[in-house]
């Protein structure tokens, strides 16, 4: 089995811990603390955690989450760092490693992104671009595929293809004027979750068609 969800889970809490607390991240404006109390609710307070994608739940979420976030930040990210709990679902084997991987790959580059200095051109970036795993980037890819259909392609105004530098390809909604974004499974994997600005993404088409796309999701702006 693989550990890509166990060694991603290690690389934020590093993340989290050398950014320190209150930092900025990519992720709907919270700060490194609020994100890691997000995490630890996640996975300690299932009756919390429903509120994260059921609205009229959405009040108690955010009141344990802030409750989380009182806690001391070393804590918090210790906690995280330890895994779920015995009786959490993530604790089921292969649960963490479906439902996790790519959710601590882009919290991940939510807090690597947003530092001060970083930018979508690797010639200029202070930290040059990682490496990723390929056996992660298979992983991602083949996450992102039903991610396209189900969840990034409702929201594009346009028809989108999704395309590897290989030529791979997904397409997230049929239709014309078509858009194409082109990069790596990671970048394309943060696109979809509309981290585009902060992803090293390509988009061919006609401008018409880009702008649109770019008003739904986020595109990198062009230097």
């Amino acid at each position: 089995m693989s550990h890509h969800a166990r060694n991603e889970r290690h690389r934020l809490a590093d993340l989290l811990a050398a950014a320190g607390p209150g930092a900025p991240t990519l992720c709907g404006g919270w700060t490194t603390t609020e994100l890691a109390a997000h995490l630890v609710l996640r996975e300690h307070r299932m009756d919390a955690a429903a509120g994260i994608r059921i609205p009229f739940l959405a009040d108690w979420t955010a009141k344990v989450q802030e409750r989380y976030a009182r806690r001391p930040y070393p804590r918090l990210l210790s906690t995280f760092r330890d895994g779920p709990p015995l009786l959490s679902p993530f604790a089921l084997p292969g649960v963490d490693e479906g439902a996790n991987t790519v959710e601590y790959y882009v919290h991940a580059e939510d807090v690597r992104r947003a530092a001060p200095g970083w930018t979508t051109d690797p010639g200029d970036a202070a930290d040059a671009a990682e490496d990723v795993d390929p056996g992660l980037t298979e992983a991602l890819w083949r996450k992102l595929s039903p991610l396209a259909r189900l969840e990034t392609g409702p929201k594009a105004p346009v028809g989108l293809v999704l395309r590897r530098p290989d030529g791979r390809t997904v397409r997230a909604r049929k239709g014309e004027p078509s858009v194409t974004v082109t990069g790596e499974p990671g970048e394309l994997v943060l696109f979809a979750f509309g981290r585009g600005a902060r992803a090293r993404v390509r988009a061919e088409g006609s401008p018409e068609a880009v702008a649109r796309l770019a008003e739904a999701l986020p595109l990198p702006s062009k230097r």
